[in-house]
């Protein structure tokens, strides 16, 4: 049964994932379903505790969570950062024309695969249009944007959250205390 309003803001990774009671490699659980809608609710260090739809509550390796993407911004929000997207649009168009370049020399035999992997090695390319909404991916800023074709913002970034972040943050709240079943701690 799903909790009523759960939204989910990852997926289990497509091989599943262990689980654990704690975040203690010695007290492992039922691991996660394949592609199993979570909620990260809290994280310490490298670990984060996920709400299922059902309410159940475990703790993973949270490195290996996949975002699930949020609803663009509606058309009359403004925008969080505000950027030219043709820049970036050019730099896209750029990378993809060298990539089909290799890519249709590749098919020509003028390349092998060793050749064709170093001659594509560093590319990273992302659009995603659809009618006036825009998503590209910035390489040189590791993370993705949303635009409504005059201007773009951050809609989601590479960068793992900040350990140290992490730290103070477990710092500045009371331990979490483990509850059995049984009543008992």
């Amino acid at each position: 049964m799903t909790t009523p309003g759960f939204r989910p803001t990852h997926v289990v990774p497509r091989h599943g994932m262990p689980a654990w009671e704690a975040p203690d490699p010695g007290r492992p659980t039922v691991p996660l379903d394949p592609l199993l809608p979570v909620r990260l609710m809290e994280r310490r260090g490298d670990w984060g505790r996920v709400l299922c739809s059902n309410g159940w509550s475990a703790w993973v390796d949270g490195r290996h969570l996949v975002a699930v993407p949020q609803d663009p911004p509606r058309p009359d929000a403004p925008l969080a950062t505000a950027a030219d997207p043709r820049p970036l649009l050019g730099r896209t168009e750029e990378a993809l024309a060298r990539y089909r370049a290799a890519v249709e020399e590749l098919a020509e035999a003028g390349l092998d695969g060793e050749s064709f992997r170093r001659r594509t090695h560093g590319l990273r390319i992302g659009v995603v249009v659809d009618g006036e909404d825009v998503w590209l991916y910035d390489p040189a800023g590791e993370r993705w944007l949303y635009g409504d074709g005059a201007r773009l913002g951050t809609y989601a970034t590479d960068h793992a959250p900040d350990a140290d972040a992490d730290a103070q943050q477990d710092q500045d709240h009371a331990a979490t205390r483990i509850v059995h079943p049984d009543g008992g701690s």
